[in-house]
């Protein structure tokens, strides 16, 4: 492992990708600690501490913690990148379902690199529309005082001049974010935008892990008083969080594989084609995106029935919704898992296209054993997508639920639970196998050994 990590170094054209990747990342890390002109940032630290801690700021705590993921904390200090990259991911996302429904973006996909240099166009502009109405939200909300804290300085408060600042640094700190992270696809390791959210979650596991260290009473390691971890307990956890990565691994890297047979072409006196190869069907075809989409929207019925409530609190059915819609509640939960499933299921549908693969195999004379090509291949590749997707719907489901099961039976810190599953590591594990397979493809392309003696690692998809 050592010698392979050498390598990386004597290889001139790796050894820049890597310190490019680096100097991005900081300049990223840097940038979540610029805050906006004109916020009084001692105001913004108690606000937030207010907004994590519960009570009145609860349900919009759950509504922002999604993006303050993905932002690094920036959200919650106000910063420059608080609207972080998640404007271009909405883009991206919004124009990848469009091209599915509308015949002029699906004719520029076919077009190779001109069509999709033209679909990235519209996407920046696109996410430049979105920054500025997420910006001018996110200005009106700092205005109000929001839990009684004067959060702009003074001479800021009259007059739009605090909204126009902000709406252009909110906006260019986005479309800045969208650039290193092209900047970073084109010159690093791995995809840039996953690189970049990846670097904000890891950004908070050290806090979550001295939380976890903390809560050991040391001086009685065995026999702990007021509620405190045992050593036996530590290691219990760390023993789960392994498990739990472990499981994160084997179904990202899961796929399975159908065998692919080309058809024999006679020229002459000799005969062309026949190989057997295979076509691989990965588990987790829709990656983390159902559990983003079905957390998104989670969050509007917590935030709906609770001010509902608060304006009307002599109806009492409105109460009894917010508290069924309470983060860890049953009917949450079992929301929560079927939102997964179906946006699993609805995922996959959308980037996998059963007729449009069998036409293709029909095309270049390739045939499934067994399976009569055109129809009868797409019915038989649709049947097993939908069950390959029915187990990694369930594994999804249970990653993006097992925190809230820790830190309900086990009376965890919220920071620690959630190291043990859900969007934040789905999206450490996958960039970081996608890291290491780019790196693994560079070495034994130049002949160098890499990270594994026996098999490959597989890549993931990029948002």
């Amino acid at each position: 492992m050592l010698r392979t990590f050498a390598n990386i170094f004597r290889v001139p054209d790796l050894r820049k990708k890597v310190l490019v990747t680096l100097a991005m990342v900081v300049i990223f890390r840097i940038g979540t600690f610029v805050p906006l002109p004109g916020v009084n940032t001692q105001k913004i630290k108690e606000a937030a501490e207010k907004l994590q801690g519960g009570g009145e700021g609860s349900a919009a705590a759950r509504a922002l913690s999604l993006v303050d993921l993905f932002t690094g904390g920036a959200l919650g200090r106000c910063t420059v990148f608080a609207l972080g990259i998640m404007p271009y991911i909405s883009a991206s996302i919004i124009f990848q379902l469009l091209a599915t429904v509308i015949k002029p973006l699906e004719e520029l996909q076919r077009e190779g690199e001109a069509g999709r240099k033209k679909i990235n166009q519209y996407t920046r502009y696109a996410t430049v529309a979105l920054c500025l109405v997420q910006s001018l939200f996110m200005a009106s909300w700092v205005k109000g005082q929001p839990f009684g804290f004067e959060l702009v300085l003074p001479g800021m408060q009259g007059g739009p001049w605090f909204t126009l600042s902000t709406m252009l640094a909110l906006t260019a700190g986005s479309m800045f974010l969208m650039w290193l992270g092209e900047t970073l696809t084109e010159h690093g390791v791995g995809n840039g935008i996953s690189v970049l959210i990846m670097a904000g979650i890891v950004d908070r596991m050290p806090m979550a892990a001295k939380q976890l260290w903390g809560q050991v009473d040391w001086g009685r390691p065995f026999t702990p008083e007021g509620g405190r971890m045992n050593v036996i307990m530590l290691v219990f956890f760390i023993a789960i969080y392994l498990g739990v990565v472990v499981g994160v691994v084997i179904i990202t890297q899961g796929q399975r594989r159908v065998t692919v047979q080309q058809a024999k072409h006679t020229r002459g006196h000799r005969v062309y084609g026949g190989q057997r190869h295979y076509m691989p069907l990965r588990v987790g075809q829709a990656g983390v995106i159902p559990i983003i989409f079905a957390q998104s929207l989670l969050t509007f019925p917590n935030i709906i029935f609770g001010s509902l409530s608060q304006r009307f609190p002599d109806v009492g059915f409105l109460a009894t919704l917010t508290s069924a819609f309470q983060v860890g509640s049953f009917t949450y939960t079992f929301v929560y898992v079927l939102l997964i499933i179906f946006f699993c299921y609805f995922w996959t549908a959308v980037v996998f296209n059963p007729l449009k693969m069998a036409e293709e195999m029909k095309n270049y004379g390739h045939f499934v054993p067994g399976i009569r090509p055109g129809k009868m291949t797409a019915q038989y590749l649709e049947r097993l997508m939908t069950r390959i997707t029915l187990a990694g719907s369930a594994f999804l489901a249970f990653i993006a639920v097992f925190p809230q099961l820790i830190h309900s039976s086990l009376d965890v810190d919220v920071n620690v639970a959630y190291l043990y599953g859900g969007t934040s590591l789905l999206i450490v594990v996958g960039v970081a196998l996608e890291i290491v397979q780019k790196i693994e493809s560079h070495l034994l392309m130049r002949h160098y050994e890499g990270f594994m003696k026996r098999g490959r690692i597989h890549s993931r998809s990029s948002w």
